[in-house]
């Protein structure tokens, strides 16, 4: 299944994936997409719960799998006995990185905390992920990522304003904390570069999402104004919404420059709009935002979307879809970027997924391979890495150390 490994930026670096879930893997996907070899690290009975985690198939494997565990090899060893720990000791010394988003301690419990590593091998970058972060009062609290989401903000503001909080509908507090981990990653190699040592990233859900937020904190603390939920629009931004068409669809719009909105105004037919006090400054368009969003819509609902987006298109005016999954699967420009792959698995057959991104022109990411059955790369890891030979290997099995 590896040997059709590609080299990419990362290439020779070695990361020991140790995470759950969906931050940690995370995390270890993206450096994986770009030629890092990652050595995930799994329970050897049950694995990462990912690998039934979402909508699973008849068969009890999740769609999700193939795509957060594709480019890894895993190794099913048991943390909790001193002989995996060791050999974990052992995997961990020949590699550049760990990442590890176990609640804070646990490593620590098994002699796998950052200080005890490091004694021995200086250069170590681990990336700790977790809930609250590795310190404060609430560091040793379970903080999965709707946690980190509502304590960072996004939560509150989320939504139909006389509704409760909603969420993005996909784990973005995990993501987001992943992303912030692997950029913690390439910033510490960096100064590993100069300074030969390693390091600790500490990226905690919570602060990865506050780290998104914008001017939500400042705005408050300058004017006293506290950002409610405002449904599909950004208020004092307009036009910027979701609207009707006759064909039932909806196209997202932007037109809230003030040259776009004179541009969307000549395709609405309506240049009046545009020189119109209610409506001819950002200002004032922000003032009026549900005015508008209804002088628009009314006009949308008399086109079909493929109409409509032909003709703001030509008048230079952003607009599209709202692409749900069939969408992407057959648009032309996902196909001509090749945003989207297909991999070949050895349950699901040919199986179709988001590439790697972002696109680097000389050495880009690369799906090789979807997420591995539990195990697939024991034998070749702990032969090739931890130097242990077949006969011990066989013994770790018997005692169900692998």
């Amino acid at each position: 299944m590896t040997e059709t490994a590609a080299p990419g930026p990362l290439a020779g670096l070695r990361v020991i994936e140790m995470g759950t879930l969906i931050a940690g893997p995370f995390c270890g996907q993206i450096l994986g997409d770009f030629g890092a070899e990652v050595i995930k690290i799994e329970d050897p009975r049950k694995g990462d719960p990912m690998r039934q985690w979402g909508r699973s198939l008849p068969h009890g494997l999740s769609p999700w799998w193939p795509v957060i565990g594709r480019n890894k090899k895993s190794v099913g060893l048991d943390l909790r006995q001193p002989e995996g720990q060791e050999i974990a000791r052992t995997l961990i010394a020949k590699a550049d990185v760990v990442i590890e988003n176990f609640r804070p301690g646990a490593m620590e419990k098994w002699g796998l905390g950052y200080e005890a590593l490091s004694a021995t091998h200086p250069g170590l970058v681990m990336a700790r992920i977790s809930g609250y972060g590795q310190t404060g009062p609430l560091s040793n609290r379970a903080g999965y990522g709707l946690i980190g989401e509502a304590m960072g903000g996004l939560r509150h503001i989320t939504g139909e304003p006389d509704r409760p909080p909603a969420r993005a509908g996909i784990s973005i507090g995990d993501s987001l904390a992943a992303m912030h981990a692997v950029m913690g990653i390439m910033m510490a190699l960096h100064a590993r570069d100069r300074t030969g040592k390693g390091q600790v990233i500490d990226a905690a859900l919570y602060e990865s999402v506050l780290g998104v937020m914008e001017n939500l904190v400042t705005e408050y603390d300058l004017t006293g104004y506290v950002r409610e939920r405002s449904g599909s629009i950004l208020p004092g931004i307009a036009p910027s919404n979701a609207y009707p068409c006759a064909s039932g669809d909806m196209a997202v719009i932007g037109g809230n420059g003030d040259t776009v909105f004179a541009r969307l105004c000549a395709a609405m037919d309506q240049t009046d709009l545009a020189v119109d006090p209610r409506f001819a400054t950002h200002a004032a368009r922000g003032e009026r935002q549900g005015e508008l969003d209804e002088i628009i819509s009314a006009w949308t609902s008399t086109l079909a979307l493929d109409d409509l987006l032909a003709l703001l298109e030509q008048h230079g005016v952003p607009a599209g879809r709202i692409y749900r999954a069939p969408d992407m699967l057959e648009d032309p420009h996902f196909v001509a970027r090749e945003a989207i792959v297909s991999v070949q698995h050895p349950v699901f057959g040919q199986v179709r997924m988001q590439n790697a991104f972002p696109k680097l022109s000389a050495t880009p990411g690369k799906v090789r391979w979807p997420g591995p059955e539990l195990g697939a790369h024991t034998e070749e890891v702990l032969q090739a890495v931890a130097g242990l030979s077949a006969e011990a290997i066989s013994g770790l099995r018997a005692r169900g150390v692998v």
